[in-house]
């Protein structure tokens, strides 16, 4: 059995994180900008960015001043059992949520729509946001806390079937222009595209693919993997670097998360997870061992499974 003590603890640790330590592959992957980018402009603000990111590091301040909209991914191992259950996790989530936008601290975007009504906590209807998954083993779970930008940076088009591999660039270049110069999104960026899935399950798939790979991961299908080496090179090939000034590193990496849609269209999202790529996660086990990394290693096999069954899972539901 999980301690929601130590979930919750956890939760708290993985906000300060999140909004104070750049993950290392992301970082890898700016400091990669530096040796290929050939504006003067772009080059000066990522390295301002690597200072920055040093400077927040060792004072134990938040990297940027907008510290986005914190929300939560949570995966079961299938033999896991948190005390008090599903409700008591989604509470100490909020709690966790509610100290850290005071503690780090956090800036608390989090307003109601219409009256603009702020608990200054960053918590209210349907926020923070927390997203599940589960694992056909393990006796753990797994909590990740992803930061994003509230604002911009997304966008959604329906594609028909016709329009193809082309209709897929040609959708890709115009968000990535658009973003650029009208500053809606901080680059260099992770781009996340969702293909497929209802409209819902589209954006969702696009942008867990911006926020929950690692820079350099590709997606297990190499038609797909290659799409995504493709679109990364094509990203930077533009004319825009950081911040949307002239140069070649809009794209830290480009990840593709499918799903399976309506057979007459073929929807398709974009997201950037901004030059703060501010996430984190942490393994929590029954015996209260607790293991941090910076890769949330969601999507996995089972997670991407084709089929009715799960192997090993079909003799449980036969019994």
């Amino acid at each position: 059995m999980i301690s929601i003590d130590i979930l919750q603890r956890t939760a708290e640790t993985l906000m300060a994180k999140a909004a104070i330590e750049i993950p290392d592959d992301y970082l890898a992957g700016l400091r990669r900008c530096v040796d290929t980018e050939t504006g003067d402009l772009s080059s000066f603000v990522i390295q301002a960015m690597l200072e920055n990111y040093e400077a927040a590091k060792e004072d134990r301040r938040a990297m940027c001043g907008d510290t986005g909209v914190p929300r939560w991914y949570v995966k079961y191992g299938n033999e896991a059992r948190v005390e008090g259950g599903p409700v008591a996790v989604e509470a100490a989530l909020r709690r966790a949520t509610a100290h850290a936008t005071h503690s780090v601290p956090l800036r608390p975007n989090r307003v109601h729509p219409l009256w603009r009504t702020d608990h200054n906590n960053n918590c209210g209807i349907f926020a923070p946001e927390i997203d599940y998954a589960f694992d056909p083993e393990g006796d753990w779970v797994d909590l990740t806390t992803v930061h994003k930008g509230g604002l911009f940076g997304s966008d959604y088009r329906m594609l028909f079937p016709g329009d193809g591999i082309e209709g897929i660039r040609r959708f890709y270049l115009d968000t990535l222009i658009g973003f650029g110069k009208r500053g809606l999104a901080c680059q260099p960026a992770i781009v996340g595209i969702g293909l497929g899935g209802s409209k819902d399950a589209c954006m969702v798939l696009g942008k867990q693919a911006s926020c929950l790979r690692v820079v350099g991961s590709r997606h297990p299908d190499p038609k797909i993997a290659a799409l995504e080496e493709e679109l990364k090179e094509l990203g930077n090939k533009i004319g825009m670097g950081a911040m949307g000034f002239i140069g070649t590193s809009m794209v830290i990496d480009c990840h593709i998360e499918v799903g399976y849609c309506h057979t007459g269209g073929m929807p398709m999202s974009v997201h950037m997870f901004c030059l703060s790529s501010r996430r984190a996660t942490a393994r929590i086990y029954a015996d209260g061992q607790v293991k941090f990394r910076t890769d949330p290693e969601w999507f996995s096999d089972y997670m991407r499974r084709t089929g009715v069954e799960w192997p090993g899972l079909q003799t449980q539901a036969a019994e």
